[in-house]
C-alpha cells in the first residue's frame, strides 16, 4: 500500500510543507474546496501543500499535468469533489502521483506552479462535496458501554452491538463545513419525574467527536461490495463533529432512535485526507477472543492485518470568556480512531450487503470515538457522566454541557517512527443561544 508518495525523504519546493509542524506536507495532499475570501469567486477544487493551497483550476491551465490526472484535475474546476470521487482508485492514486511529482524539491514545474498557489490564511472554504446520503454509525464500543450505563445500567450493550456495525440514516442538508455557527436547538423535553414534556431549548448541548468517511466510487442498486472491495469505494476522511442534543435525545430515541435531537446541524473540517495518505498509519484490527467474531462477509485477512486507522483525535473547548481575555481553548479529550470496534471496510460491506447503492460523496460518520480510559472520552455526556459531574476548564470555568457562545475545535493527526506527521487540519464551530 506504500509508495513513492509515502516516502519519509521527499520534500516540496513549497517550503513551509518541510517544517514537520505542518498538517499539510507533500505526503498528505488533501482536498478542499475554496476560494479567496470574501471574493465572488467561483469554488472550485484545491490541495493543501504546507500553509498554501494549490488551485487545481490554474494549474490545469498550466499545461504540467498530462494523461489521467489531467483528466482527473479537469473535473475539479467546480464547487464540488463527486465528479472526482467518482472516478475511482486508479485515477485517485495517478493524480496524488503527478502532484507528488510537481510539488517535490527539484521539480521542473517549480515556475509553471508557483503563481497557482494562495496562502490558506487567505481563503474561505465551502463544503467538499454535495453529500447525497449520510450515514451515523456507533463504532466505539467505548462510548456505546460508557452511554448505556447511564441508561441500562445493567444492560449497557444490547444484544447486536456486537455482531454488526449499528448505524442510523442522518439528515445531510444540515451538514456545514467548519466556522459553522448555529442556533441552540429546540423541542420537546421531559424530565424523568415529570408527568408531560414541555417546548423549550435545549439544555444539555453537546459534541461528538467523529470521523467523517467519504465514499467514492458508488455501487449499483442491489449489488452488494464486499470488504475486500470496500476499501476501493472510500475516497478519503474528514473530522466530523456531531452535535447532539441529550435532553432532545432521552425523550425521543425510543423505538426509532434519533430524530430531531441530531439534525439541526453537524460540522465537518473542510480537508479530506485521502485513503492513500493515511496509508502508512494503518494498522491490526483485533476482536477480543470472549466476543463474536464477525460472520464471514465482514471479515477478511486484509481487514484483520491493516484496517485499524491510528488516527489521533483532540477536542478543545473555548469560551466566550477565553475569546475575549486571549485565552487558548481548554483541553477537553484525546482519543485515537484506531479504538474503533467496527472498521471503515466493516461498515462499507455492511452497508451495502442488502444491495443498498453507495454513491460519490456519500458520507458516513464513525459515531463518538472514545477511548478505554476516562479522559478519552469524545463526547460531554461521558466526560461529565450525564451531567452528575462538573468539568472545570483550563482557566476555571465549569462546564456540565456546552452553554451559548462556546465554540468547540476538534484536530486529528497521525505520526508514528520512519513516516511523515500528516493531519486534517481543524472544525470548529460555536453554539449561539435559541430565538
Amino acid at each position: 500500500m506504500l509508495n513513492q508518495t509515502h516516502n519519509p525523504d521527499l520534500t516540496s519546493w513549497v517550503e513551509s510543507a518541510n517544517s514537520g509542524k505542518t498538517d499539510f506536507p507533500i505526503q498528505n495532499l488533501p482536498f478542499a474546496i475554496f476560494r479567496r475570501a470574501d471574493s465572488n469567486e467561483d469554488f472550485r477544487a484545491g490541495v493543501a501543500i504546507g500553509d498554501q493551497v494549490l488551485d487545481l483550476a490554474a494549474a490545469r491551465k498550466t499545461g504540467v499535468f498530462t494523461g489521467v490526472a489531467q483528466a482527473a484535475i479537469a473535473v475539479c474546476d467546480s464547487p464540488e469533489l463527486n465528479g472526482l470521487m467518482g472516478m475511482g482508485k486508479d485515477t485517485w492514486s495517478a493524480l496524488r502521483l503527478s502532484l507528488s511529482n510537481a510539488l517535490a524539491s527539484g521539480s521542473n514545474t517549480q515556475s509553471k506552479l508557483t503563481d497557482c498557489l494562495i496562502s490558506q490564511d487567505d481563503v474561505e472554504y465551502s463544503m467538499p462535496c454535495r453529500i447525497g446520503d449520510y450515514t451515523d454509525f456507533y463504532t466505539s464500543i467505548h462510548h456505546a458501554t460508557s452511554v448505556g450505563k447511564l441508561f441500562r445500567p445493567d444492560n449497557p450493550l444490547l444484544p447486536n452491538y456486537k455482531w454488526l456495525p449499528i448505524g442510523y440514516h442522518g439528515r445531510s442538508s444540515s451538514i456545514d463545513v467548519s466556522g459553522q455557527t448555529f442556533k441552540r436547538p429546540k423541542g420537546q423535553l421531559k424530565a424523568p419525574d415529570a408527568a408531560a414534556p414541555i417546548f423549550a431549548p435545549c439544555k444539555r448541548m453537546d459534541y461528538e467527536m467523529e470521523v467523517g468517511i467519504f465514499i467514492g466510487k458508488g455501487n449499483d442498486l442491489g449489488d452488494a461490495i464486499s470488504i475486500e472491495d470496500a476499501e476501493d469505494h472510500v475516497f478519503g476522511m474528514c473530522l466530523f463533529n456531531d452535535w447532539s442534543a441529550r435532553d432532545l435525545q432521552a425523550w425521543e430515541y425510543q423505538p426509532l432512535g434519533p430524530f430531531l435531537a441530531k439534525n439541526f446541524a453537524s460540522t465537518i473540517s473542510p480537508w479530506i485526507v485521502t485513503t492513500e495518505a493515511l496509508a502508512p498509519f494503518r494498522t491490526r484490527w483485533t476482536r477480543d477472543e470472549a466476543d463474536p467474531q464477525p460472520l464471514g462477509y465482514l471479515e477478511s485477512e486484509h481487514n484483520r492485518a491493516a484496517g485499524a486507522f491510528d488516527i489521533q483525535l483532540e477536542v478543545q473547548l473555548e469560551t466566550e470568556k477565553m475569546r475575549s481575555e486571549g485565552q487558548p481553548g481548554s483541553h477537553m479529550s484525546l482519543s485515537s480512531f484506531r479504538h474503533s470496534y467496527w472498521t471503515v471496510a466493516q461498515m462499507v460491506a455492511h452497508h451495502t450487503v442488502n444491495g443498498c447503492n453507495l454513491q460519490p460523496g456519500d458520507m458516513f460518520g464513525s459515531g463518538t470515538q472514545s477511548g478505554p480510559k476516562a479522559e478519552e472520552a469524545g463526547s460531554m455526556l461521558e466526560l461529565s457522566n450525564g451531567g452528575k459531574q462538573s468539568i472545570e476548564l483550563d482557566n476555571g470555568e465549569i462546564r456540565t454541557f456546552l452553554e451559548d457562545g462556546d465554540c468547540v475545535i476538534m484536530r486529528g493527526w497521525c505520526q508514528k517512527d520512519g513516516a511523515v506527521r500528516i493531519g486534517f487540519g481543524e472544525v470548529a464551530a460555536t453554539v449561539i443561544a435559541a430565538d
